[in-house]
């Protein structure tokens, strides 16, 4: 084995070195094994990270069974259901770039031969994946496991619901006891939020990426399975060191095209066009927002999850998982089953072993291909006028395809979540949330309070909303995001004037602003860029550094 740990522990002048693993209680012969990392996004910050570390133990006690020597470290990792609503979610985006760069710094300073990387909230997930290819050693990644949902009023309730209900609860709809129980009951146990939000996403992604070991993906945070899944993990990472086989090895373009396959089908969040897009820029892979459409289109969308669906994780993983969803994606020839996995084996060879039902429960929530919920996937790519370098929306279960409205402007999430709260958002408005992109924000927030709480109003499916923004996992309707060129620069959206007509075409993929082209020049002649909000400190830094969201909102040095 070519152990790149050497270089910090052989040899006399390395006597120093060793002294300081010695320290902390290793010994020569633990020296003499490959060193591998076990990083997690371990805090109590939430419910999605907070027993990471149990895990990350199991993940040891398997690497050491293996014949390695592992050492634990962590990096942050943000609550963006805590931070939603504030100026805390500026940050969310931005602990993506942070955890990246965190893995990336240990794994240079300590040389370490290989890594595994466990992440649960939203963000860490993605962070964590870029991390492992940036440092491009013998990585896999492991899932903390979804939460499992709970029940109030005979019902199965997900974090979702919650913040729907502040939307009834402002209009009379459910009364203060209500939104209380509601609270008390809808989160009973570790682990991320539990619907088909972007952590569940990211999860199914890495699955179908090859990153992590098949069947990882769904099972919940606190089964007895979810152990026994990270000490596999652990004791899995030998036979990738010895194989010398490296996350550039499996990220490929077709492993990209498998990501995303999998989040069409499975109806998941719109934030893995970004992360899928910043995750490739680590790899040197050229995907680009057009191949999420190319992609869409093959895909047909077969599981009814939430948040436009009926069921969750958890119900996922009864019948199967997401190697349910992954063998009836290869069966029709959308999955690449050629693409190199954590296993050393293919994705093809990977699923030939796995047996399903496909009848009962398994066929109520995810549907026999030949009768999908819908013959194409759900991450829409939308352009037109006001957004050239492209937008997102997510058309689960969605019921408007065309939408004409005029435009009701805020400059910020504050401003235009005031706007619900008050109930002055009337149907066939079109909300157009600015200054929240990537550098506007800066940190393009997600925008889940104002569009839960639209939902919880009743009249989510009688208006759109449009932002530079990012949306939720568990948002659903009209919201379209991810707007490039952000109005912090510049672009389209930036010019839009109350009152303005808005056509959204999902079947064109078309966005259109309504205003002659030199009404447009004469407003793009009186712009004037907007001071930013933050002078020093990470979001500053960010704000410098941060690309469009059309390419991934990635931050690149500035030489």
């Amino acid at each position: 084995m070519n152990l790149r740990s050497r270089e910090t522990i052989s040899g006399a002048a390395r006597a120093p070195h060793r002294a300081m693993y010695k320290a902390m209680g290793l010994t020569d012969e633990d020296l003499a094994k490959p060193l591998v990392a076990v990083c997690s996004t371990s805090n109590e910050a939430t419910p999605c990270n907070i027993h990471l570390g149990r895990l990350a133990q199991s993940t040891k006690h398997g690497a050491s069974e293996a014949g390695c020597t592992p050492r634990e470290f962590t990096t942050i990792a943000v609550s963006d259901a805590i931070a939603m609503g504030h100026e805390g979610m500026k940050a969310s985006l931005v602990s993506r770039e942070i955890i990246a760069d965190s893995i990336e710094i240990m794994m240079i300073a300590h040389q370490y031969d290989a890594i595994i990387g466990i992440a649960g909230c939203d963000k860490s997930l993605p962070g964590t994946l870029m991390g492992l290819a940036r440092v491009n050693v013998p990585s896999i990644f492991l899932y903390g496991g979804t939460i499992l949902p709970g029940r109030w009023n005979n019902c199965d309730v997900t974090i979702q619901d919650v913040y729907e209900a502040v939307g009834a609860y402002e209009v009379g709809k459910l009364n203060l006891e209500q939104l209380t129980t509601l609270e008390n009951a809808a989160c009973p146990s570790a682990g991320s939020c539990g619907g088909m939000y972007t952590a569940n996403t990211m999860a199914s992604v890495s699955e179908a990426l090859g990153m992590s070991l098949p069947g990882s993906s769904s099972a919940p945070a606190e089964s007895d399975r979810r152990t026994d899944i990270a000490r596999l993990t652990g004791k899995s990472l030998l036979s990738l060191v010895e194989s010398d086989i490296k996350p550039r090895d499996i990220l490929s373009f077709e492993a990209f095209e498998n990501a995303i396959s999998i989040v069409n089908a499975i109806g998941g969040s719109t934030n893995a066009v970004l992360h899928l897009i910043a995750l490739a820029r680590e790899t040197g892979v050229k995907l680009k927002v057009n191949d999420f459409e190319i992609m869409r289109r093959r895909t047909p969308h077969i599981a009814d999850l939430r948040p436009g669906g009926k069921y969750v994780m958890a119900d996922l993983d009864r019948i199967g998982g997401i190697q349910l969803v992954l063998q009836k994606l290869l069966d029709i020839g959308v999955l690449n089953g050629d693409t190199l996995t954590v296993t050393g084996k293919t994705m093809k060879e990977n699923l030939s072993g796995a047996k399903f039902t496909h009848e009962g429960e398994a066929a109520t929530i995810v549907k026999n291909i030949e009768n999908p919920i819908s013959r194409e996937g759900t991450l829409k790519i939308l352009n037109g006028s006001l957004a050239p370098e492209g937008a997102v929306v997510k058309i689960a279960n969605l019921k408007n395809m065309i939408f004409n409205g005029k435009a009701k402007v805020y400059n910020s999430e504050e401003s235009a979540f005031e706007a619900i709260s008050k109930s002055e958002i009337e149907i066939g408005d079109v909300l157009v949330i600015r200054y929240e992109g990537p550098k506007g924000g800066p940190g393009m927030r997600e925008m889940l309070s104002a569009t839960a709480a639209l939902v919880g109003q009743g009249i989510s499916d009688g208006v759109a909303m449009i932002t530079d923004g990012r949306f939720s996992g568990a948002t659903r309707g009209l919201m379209i995001g991810h707007v490039s060129p952000e109005a912090m620069v510049g672009g389209p959206i930036s010019l839009v004037k109350n009152g303005d007509n808005v056509t959204i075409d999902i079947k064109r993929g078309t966005i259109d602003l309504e205003v002659g082209r030199a009404e447009m020049q004469e407003r793009k002649r009186k712009w004037r860029p907007k001071k930013p909000k933050y002078l020093n400190g990470a979001l500053a830094k960010y704000a410098s550094l941060v690309t469009s969201a059309s390419d991934g909102a990635v931050t690149l040095p500035i030489f």
